[in-house]
């Protein structure tokens, strides 16, 4: 698929199909996810891939939306901000690095046909506890990962004007 297609075409997926997913397609995902740009090249992530089958009600304490656990896996990215790279003022860039790599996860997972949706709005302290996280260990985002059953919605976005700036603000 052509990267402006690919951009265009994915979507927050709020209904999956049961269908499991192909071990090729999932190892694509995390490739893609392990190739993606990290400041100084640190990777300070882990990915968690959760089978939901059988987990949905402890897996509904992260996030309780019922569609969170109709796919047949949940991917969680976690930070590891110990490891991350630091700027001269004291910025830490592990959420920086998280983003970039969940970034590219979603597109590789829209690129093979499956369906993705950015969560945030999770609970971290059961996050942590259903997935037993070590001290220095970050819940960062989740994503369901399947085949939609939905279809997207028009996107609204800004128009590009309001966006970017030249030269100085």
């Amino acid at each position: 698929m052509e990267f402006s297609d690919l951009i265009r075409n994915r979507y927050s997926v709020r209904a999956y199909k049961p269908d499991p997913v192909e071990d090729e397609k999932l190892q694509y995902v995390l490739e893609a996810a392990r190739l993606a740009p990290t400041a100084a090249n640190r990777q300070p992530f882990q990915l968690i891939v959760i089978h939901t089958a059988g987990r949905e009600e402890e897996l509904g304490r992260v996030y309780g939306a019922p569609w969170f656990v109709q796919a047949p896996l949940v991917i969680c990215i976690c930070g590891m901000p110990g490891q991350g790279w630091v700027r001269v003022d004291g910025k830490n860039y592990t959420d920086v690095d998280v983003a970039i790599v969940m970034d590219h996860l979603i597109l590789a997972a829209t690129d093979v046909g499956l369906g993705t949706c950015w969560i945030g709005a999770f609970d971290p302290r059961a996050a942590r506890q259903v997935l037993g996280l070590p001290d220095d260990v970050e819940p960062i985002a989740f994503t369901p990962l399947g085949y939609p059953a939905d279809q997207p919605k028009p996107k609204k976005r800004k128009e590009l004007a309001t966006l970017v700036r030249y030269e100085r603000w």
